[in-house]
């Protein structure tokens, strides 16, 4: 056992990290580039949940999935004479192991680079400025200058209805599930549930997906999901809105299932599997919360006193990613960018608050969505005066190409006489093939305050799907050459 029992050690961190994952090991490598030494404690292994079952393995099978698809498209649309005779499951996942393996070694590596010590093993809060790491590799550390809480989110799942990992799965272990499923009932349409009821169609199954609001992806705009699900019944995806589920039961091979519509009619679906995507609940069972004087809301988050510094009302002590309560989205990108800034807050560098508003937000299913900024209805919540404007993808030759439909919708502030868009522009919707790649732009120009006419003077090459976005910048600029 090692003991870093007092601060004044020459060899007493600076800063302790708990939690290996993205907002924990991006807030331990600037940690450490900034001269300070840093203990980060892992129980499991670094890179969290995103790389190991999350966010990585996930899009390597969507991937994937979009290989099949085009075969798929290649003999429906173009001619092409191929089909999938079979999915080789075992080469399928050795290849998205590797991956995920490759991911894991790099960031093992870049943390050894960096000079970061880490320490494998459950760690807890024994007061304000120390903490006990159990197992071999552990023993009592001293922090000089703060702690970082980072140990993530866990799924939730339904009372009295464990996941076994073969007929109800979460989506830790939903790739991990032995097989492909030749049907699949997904419980909830934000964006896992979604993904996962892509990913499984692709493969053949069928898929029915549940969702208790009137929409898919009910924190976006409204439009955003009713193209998505457009989009989703049209690969002969069964989407249940509005619907909720009140009872199941397990049979020797799958589930059966009730589920009540928005009409008050009672339908039983059968699959051989059951995805439960309704959520993520913040890990803070052990960590030792209350000897460090914090404790939880009302909801289980960590919420910091100073969203500034992401600093908690104790003094040096910090939360980064799924811990912190919204307007924090819990996503992979926002935790890197809150890691920088707890880093650079401890090492007394000035440093930027996160801006949320302008964080993207992707679901990585076929079709695609991305978002930046306000929905209509948020914009209009607010009292603004806006001018919008949805431009349909297939409004040019390179939607035509994918053939996916699609949309991209801008919202800007309207602040000249009649009602023009001269104002910023506050936010952005992508609905259609490769928009995750697309809402970079999109990003910078909420980011940045931009104006349509701004917008309109940048030259899009032609034909791409980001043509689309300069088209509907030019039409609010009152520029538009093919809608008007």
């Amino acid at each position: 056992m090692n003991t870093d029992s007092l601060t004044d050690r020459p060899d007493a961190p600076d800063v302790v990290v708990i939690g290996g994952g993205t907002g924990g090991y991006s807030t331990a490598l600037r940690t450490a580039a900034l001269g300070l030494r840093v203990v980060l404690a892992e129980r499991d292994l670094v890179g969290g949940t995103c790389l190991h079952r999350g966010c990585i393995p996930s899009k390597a099978m969507l991937h994937a999935a979009e290989l099949v698809d085009g075969i798929a498209e290649a003999g429906a649309r173009w001619g092409v004479k191929a089909s999938v005779d079979a999915v080789d499951w075992d080469a399928l996942t050795a290849t998205r192991d590797d991956i995920v393996a490759r991911n894991h070694q790099g960031v093992s590596g870049t943390l050894a680079r960096a000079g970061v010590r880490v320490v494998h093993g459950s760690a807890r809060l024994t007061g304000p400025r120390s903490v006990v790491v159990d197992g071999p590799e552990g023993g009592t550390f001293t922090a000089r200058r703060g702690i970082v809480l980072a140990t993530g989110s866990r799924p939730r799942t339904l009372p009295g209805l464990p996941a076994d990992g073969r007929r109800v799965v979460t989506s830790d272990d939903a790739l991990f599930a032995p097989g492909l499923p030749a049907s699949v009932l997904v419980l909830g349409g934000g964006a896992i549930g979604v993904e996962y009821a892509s990913f499984h169609r692709s493969m053949g199954a069928e898929v029915t997906l549940v969702e208790a609001a009137d929409r898919l992806l009910p924190l976006e705009d409204e439009e955003v999901g009713r193209h998505l699900l457009r989009g989703l019944k049209r690969r002969g995806i069964t989407v249940r809105t509005g619907s909720t589920l009140t009872g199941t039961e397990l049979l020797p091979d799958g589930v059966r299932a009730t589920v009540v519509t928005p009409k008050g009619e009672e339908v039983v679906v059968e699959a051989e599997r059951l995805l439960v995507a309704v959520g993520r609940a913040p890990v803070t069972d052990g960590l030792g919360l209350a000897a460090a004087g914090l404790a939880v809301d009302e909801r289980g988050f960590v919420a910091p006193a100073d969203w500034s510094r992401l600093e908690t009302a104790v003094p040096g002590i910090h939360v980064v990613g799924d811990l912190l309560p919204p307007p924090s989205p819990g996503l992979a990108h926002a935790s890197f960018a809150e890691g920088l800034l707890v880093a650079e807050t401890l090492a007394g560098v000035p440093s930027r608050p996160v801006d949320y508003a302008t964080v993207p937000r992707v679901t990585y299913s076929s079709p695609q969505t991305a978002s930046v900024g306000l929905s209509e209805a948020a914009a209009r919540a607010r009292g603004l005066e806006i001018k919008v404007n949805t431009m349909p993808l297939t409004a040019t030759a390179k939607g035509m190409v994918h053939g996916q439909g699609g949309i991209v919708k801008v919202i800007a502030a309207a602040d000249g006489a009649g009602g023009e868009a001269t104002g910023a522009v506050l936010g952005v919707h992508l609905v259609g093939p490769h928009v995750s790649e697309m809402i970079a732009e999109s990003q910078l120009i909420v980011a940045w305050d931009a104006e349509p006419s701004d917008v309109a003077q940048q030259v899009h090459a032609h034909p791409t799907l980001s043509e689309a976005v300069g088209e509907a910048f030019l039409t609010l600029a009152g520029r538009g050459l093919h809608q008007h």
